[in-house]
């Protein structure tokens, strides 16, 4: 019987990469996000093995109903990949906008934390499952200009660790993958800029969103006593979260 795996923020970037290689290894994937038209045109695309699930990760009624609403034959999920999130800004602290500090809060962290007590609480009762959260290096150290984004990676890394103990008991395995610099939609959102990438991936080759999607298959299919725990991938130009190998830059 094929696994089920439901991937949140599945509408571009990491989240749509690793619907479509998931779905492409024997996986069904539920995929979640606000954009419709987007769900629609990547379940056209990936084919009937995908279940679009249209709703916004920041409202908690919205989770509820969404989940509520899937078909019994998509109700049993295997696979929870927590990839919803963004950073929103890039100011220091004294100069930082609330609205992009709620945002990220309300999508980085409480939304994750909606999807997870429904899902876990499921997955309990079947006393099987796998979490997966997708972090990022900001989770692992904090940067300038970046203290809420960091903020809210760092919590994932502290609710992964805790979640990992506390579902322990139920042979739930949790992890998370942290990548460094991902070229997706990730800098146009934070700096609402839609030339962005070209100024912050010159100079050397960032990762893909392929990339994680491979780790992400990976840590999925390992065998059944086998949790990969933590997962940090960085393109090979990049030493840490500031520190890159540019050419002619």
């Amino acid at each position: 019987m094929k696994k089920t795996a439901l991937i949140t923020g599945a509408t571009s970037g990491i989240g749509k990469a690793t619907a479509k290689l998931l779905s492409q290894n024997g996986f069904k994937v539920i995929i979640t996000g606000r954009r419709k038209d987007r769900l629609k045109k990547i379940s056209y695309e990936l084919g009937d093995q995908i279940y679009p699930l249209n709703f916004d990760i920041k409202d908690n009624y919205q989770v509820q109903k969404a989940l509520e609403s899937l078909p019994e034959n998509w109700k049993k999920i295997d696979l929870l990949v927590n990839n919803a999130g963004l950073a929103a800004g890039l100011e220091p602290i004294h100069k930082n906008s609330i609205e992009d500090w709620e945002q990220m809060i309300d999508t980085n962290i409480k939304g994750l934390l909606y999807v997870t007590k429904i899902i876990s609480q499921k997955m309990v009762k079947r006393q099987m499952g796998q979490i997966i959260n997708v972090s990022s290096i900001a989770g692992k150290e904090a940067y300038g200009k970046g203290a809420v984004y960091c903020a809210t990676k760092h919590a994932v890394e502290a609710l992964t660790k805790a979640m990992r103990i506390d579902l322990n008991p139920y042979n739930i395995k949790v992890g998370s993958v942290s990548p460094g610099a991902v070229k997706t939609e990730f800098s146009i959102v934070r700096l609402k800029d839609n030339n962005a990438n070209q100024k912050v991936y010159a100079g050397y080759q960032p990762l893909t969103a392929d990339d994680i999607a491979d780790a992400v298959l990976y840590m999925a299919t390992r065998p059944a006593h086998v949790n990969i725990a933590d997962m940090l991938i960085l393109p090979t130009a990049q030493a840490n979260a500031t520190v890159f190998n540019k050419k002619n830059h």
